[in-house]
């Protein structure tokens, strides 16, 4: 018999005697860096060992589920069991990974150790109930499945394809992580079927353009909104992962659904019900005592019939929101907003919780509205701007364009970069500029806005030059790149002419530094 075994067959009996009381019984504490985060890669190296579970693996289940945060679910679906810890471990995985494990259900769910190694006990277990080959990471496709607890086949091998195996094939970087554990890249295709997508049906777009990929996820948990128009947009947090809420809401029983859901990299939305019906995502009769005496004509009226609600992988209680995320679900709030005229305020897009305050608390805390509305309404100015991306996938090629020299590197690594990710490229006495070109019907005078990624190695003289359509300069400006990152920052207002015009970020500054071609925005 395997160590692992042993251990676990210890632990199991005394999981019997720890389980006579749901109380906390052998407290240890996880290990904390000075600056508070959990040291979690011991945590996740001694549970694979004791359990026989892949470390990576378990480290992918846990970033999949929350970010390797330790999360402490909200209610938010009628039925669905509240999810735990730096697993998310919910319902019967919890008790029976606790079980397993020799703890007891409360430890499981607030202590980080015994929550990751209930989670693997949990995942051990079905991989002896599979006759998994424990060596072969592909061969756990279909353990992880099973852990994830969705039943619908789609919403599981999305899980497994686009969750868990996702984070394993591109590994996590250190600056994306709730808690401090090190995942490296490891190429494994899993064994298990891929999922079906489809794109979702578009409206017209309004407002800035999604990088998101739209998929057509239909619920059946919709009705008529009658004759009320929208008129609110209401954010919410799934409390649990992507896959596993629209899963959640595609599913008849559930009787819940919203018309969209996020998912934590902003790399892909779910629509589950067109914006014209009323999805199924408060359960609270509007009450303008709630929202600051807000619309109170529609006082004693079911909610839902005059709001869009628009879902977010990920927990109340955690501590912060991806920058992705919260990017596309800002311009997905700003395009329904235009759709609808919708103000764009803290009284027409709101929180469930403010609509619900009895039993809802989501999206928690520390949804960063002040950042979330300034993007909105970012989104929403750039509907009448024009926006030069260094992508030219997200450009309209006949009013935008861009161009890059030969020195320049391509880069996402710092996620406050707009659109497309970016390029940089070394300072120095060199001509290689970036150009952002844009279209002009007619002469006129335009102000001209540039977006960069900042960090501490930037030019903090980027030199931004513009010139006309018939290649003559109108203006130049200096931007401190270190500063001011992932937003919009004015550099001049110029008179260009009709014809193609254009933005130069030159290189030719002070050697020692790095220039950032992000994008740029005329209005």
């Amino acid at each position: 018999m395997r160590p692992f075994r042993v251990l676990a067959l210890a632990s199991l009996a005394a999981g019997v005697l720890a389980a006579c009381a749901d109380q906390p019984t052998t407290p240890r504490a996880a290990p904390v860096a000075e600056d508070g985060q959990l040291q979690l890669d011991p945590l996740f190296n001694g549970a694979a060992a004791e359990f026989g579970v892949p470390a990576d693996l378990l480290k992918a289940v846990g970033f999949a589920e929350t970010g390797w945060q330790m999360v402490r679910g909200e209610a938010e679906f009628i039925g669905q069991p509240r999810a735990f810890g730096v697993m998310a471990l919910r319902g019967a995985h919890l008790e029976r990974g606790a079980a397993l494990a020799g703890v007891s259900a409360a430890e499981a769910r607030f202590r980080p150790e015994a929550n990751i190694r209930a989670a693997a006990a949990v995942l051990a277990s079905l991989a002896d109930e599979l006759q998994v080959n424990r060596a072969d990471y592909a061969a756990w496709a279909p353990a992880v499945a099973r852990y994830s607890g969705i039943v619908a086949p789609e919403g599981q091998a999305a899980y497994v394809h686009d969750g868990v195996y996702a984070v394993l094939n591109a590994g996590v970087p250190a600056d994306q992580a709730g808690g401090r554990a090190t995942l490296g890249a490891r190429r494994v295709a899993p064994g298990f079927p891929r999922p079906a997508v489809a794109p979702a049906p578009s409206g017209p777009r309004m407002g800035a353009t999604l990088s998101a990929s739209v998929v057509w996820r239909p619920s059946p948990n919709y009705s008529s909104r009658g004759t009320y128009p929208v008129h609110m947009v209401v954010i919410h947090s799934c409390e649990s992962s992507y896959s596993s809420c629209w899963s959640w809401l595609t599913n008849s029983s559930a009787q819940a659904s919203a018309h969209y859901v996020v998912n934590t990299t902003g790399s892909e939305i779910s629509k589950l019900v067109y914006e014209s019906q009323k999805a199924w995502h408060v359960g609270a009769t509007y009450y303008c005592s709630r929202n600051n005496s807000t619309d109170c004509r529609w006082d004693g009226v079911q909610s839902n019939y005059f709001t869009v609600g628009i879902e977010h992988a990920g927990y109340a209680s955690q501590t912060s929101w991806p920058s992705g995320q919260i990017r596309e679900s800002a311009i997905l709030a700003c395009q329904i907003s235009k759709r609808h005229d919708v103000p764009r305020d803290r009284n027409h897009i709101v929180s469930h919780a403010r609509l619900q305050p009895y039993d809802r608390t989501d999206p928690g805390a520390n949804w960063p509205w002040t950042d979330y509305m300034s993007r909105i309404n970012t989104a929403c100015d750039a509907g009448e701007a024009l926006i030069v991306d260094n992508n030219n996938s997200l450009n309209d090629p006949a009013k935008e364009k861009f161009e890059i020299g030969t020195g320049w590197t391509q880069s996402d690594n710092i996620p406050e970069y707009y659109g497309g990710g970016y390029y940089h490229a070394p300072t120095g006495a060199v001509s290689d500029p970036a150009v952002f070109w844009f279209y002009l019907p007619a002469a006129a005078s335009k102000t001209v806005d540039a977006w960069w990624t900042d960090l501490d190695n930037r030019s903090t003289t980027a030199p931004y030059i513009a010139y006309n359509a018939s290649g003559t300069e109108v203006g130049r400006a200096s931007a401190n790149q270190q500063v001011n990152g992932g937003k919009w920052n004015t550099l001049g207002t110029w008179s260009f002419t009709a014809g193609w015009n254009k933005i130069i970020l030159s290189r030719w500054t002070t050697e020692g530094s790095f220039v950032v071609a992000d994008a740029v925005r005329i209005r």
